[in-house]
C-alpha cells in the first residue's frame, strides 16, 4: 500500500501541473477565438475551410493589436486616440468608467508603468499575521490630507488569484520592504507559500 500510495502522489506531481496548464491555454485559447465574432459571416474560417481551427481568434487578436499599436504609435494615431479620449470623457457614465480602466491600463501595460514598485511585508488582516503585499504608491488628493503621518499605498492580494485584493494605507514604518524582486513575490503569493524564493545574498564581511 505504501508503494502504491508513493506511486500515486508521484503521477499527480507529473500530471497535476500539466493538466492546470492544459486547462489554463485551452480556456485562454477559447477566450480569444471569441475576436473571429467580429468577422462578417462569410468570412468566417469554419465557412471557409468547412472545420473549426482552434487558434485562430489568437492570431486575429495579435493581429488587431499589433495593427492598433502601430497606427497610434504615429502622430496621427496619437491624434486620434487624443480625440476619442476627449469625447468618451464628455459621457457621464462612461467617463467614469473609461477613466478608471484608462488609469490602470496604462499603469500596468504602458512602457514605463510600474504598477507594483515593492514588495513589502505587512501585518493583516489583524495584528502578528504576516502577508506579502505590493506597494502601489503614495496616498493623494483629499485622503492625503487627513493622513498627518507618512502613509503608503499597498495592493494586498489574494492566493491563488493575486488580481483579487485589497487596497489598503499603511502607515510607512508598517512596512517591511523585503529584498525580493515584484515577480518572486508574486510567485510566491501565487504558489500559496511553496515556490519559496531564493533567500538574499549578503557580503561576508
Amino acid at each position: 500500500m505504501a508503494a502504491l500510495r508513493r506511486w500515486l502522489f508521484a503521477g499527480l506531481l507529473v500530471i497535476a501541473p500539466l493538466a492546470v496548464t492544459l486547462w489554463v491555454l485551452q480556456w485562454i485559447v477559447g477566450t480569444l477565438d471569441q475576436t473571429l465574432l467580429i468577422l462578417p459571416g462569410a468570412w468566417q474560417p469554419d465557412r471557409l475551410i468547412g472545420y473549426r481551427i482552434p487558434g485562430l481568434g489568437v492570431l486575429l487578436a495579435l493581429a488587431i493589436l499589433l495593427i492598433v499599436g502601430a497606427v497610434t504609435s504615429n502622430f496621427v494615431g496619437r491624434k486620434l486616440v487624443a480625440w476619442g479620449d476627449a469625447l468618451l470623457v464628455r459621457i457621464p457614465v462612461v467617463r467614469s468608467i473609461y477613466s478608471s480602466v484608462k488609469q490602470v491600463s496604462d499603469t500596468l501595460f504602458s512602457p514605463g508603468g510600474n504598477a507594483f514598485r515593492t514588495a513589502v511585508l505587512v501585518q493583516w488582516p489583524r495584528p502578528d499575521v504576516w502577508t506579502i503585499a505590493f506597494v502601489t504608491g503614495s496616498p493623494g488628493g483629499d485622503v492625503a490630507t487627513h493622513l498627518a503621518d507618512d502613509f503608503v499605498s499597498v495592493y494586498v492580494p489574494t492566493t491563488p488569484n493575486p488580481t483579487g485584493g485589497y487596497f489598503v494605507m499603511l502607515r510607512r514604518r508598517d512596512c517591511v520592504e523585503l529584498k525580493m524582486s515584484v515577480d518572486e513575490a508574486l510567485r510566491y503569493v501565487i504558489s500559496m507559500g511553496v515556490v519559496v524564493p531564493a533567500a538574499p545574498v549578503t557580503n561576508p564581511r
